[in-house]
């Protein structure tokens, strides 16, 4: 079986060597969708019962270490130097510094290197994060999977 929830998240970025627009300062509505298999966990006496996961928990530990940190965030690479000297003399501003170029498609794959080892199968049902869909715009995504 598989479960998917979504989440939503305001954050600014560039792409600084983008032939386009992309190369300027600008901001998306990202969502993000997580995609969880596992077994229906089959027990009475558990909150969980009939499900693969709560969804609540599921958003729970996305928030924690995903949207509540990007949100309303700038989001730039580590090698940015002209932006991220700007952003850092900014009083208290929320930047988040990547490794790599913050596309859809790294953003998504750093996603799901974050969140993988954070589902874990405690009812035994072999819970293992299967995909995240990170979208930057309505109609264009990225999709992570192991």
């Amino acid at each position: 079986m598989q479960i998917t929830t979504r989440l939503e998240f305001d954050a600014g970025h560039r792409i600084p060597c983008h032939k386009s627009q992309c190369r300027n300062l600008h901001g998306h509505r990202y969502a993000i969708e997580i995609t969880l298999s596992g077994d229906i966990i089959q027990n009475e006496d558990l909150s969980e019962n009939g499900m693969v996961m709560d969804f609540s928990d599921v958003k729970s530990i996305a928030r924690r270490v995903i949207t509540d940190l990007w949100d309303h965030a700038f989001i730039v690479y580590k090698d940015d130097k002209v932006i991220l000297d700007f952003l850092n003399s900014l009083p208290n501003h929320k930047t988040v510094v990547m490794e790599v170029v913050p596309t859809a498609e790294n953003m998504a794959a750093t996603a799901f290197r974050i969140l993988k080892d954070h589902y874990q199968d405690v009812f035994g049902n072999h819970l293992k994060l299967e995909k995240v869909r990170l979208y930057e715009t309505p109609n264009n995504w990225a999709d992570a999977f192991s």
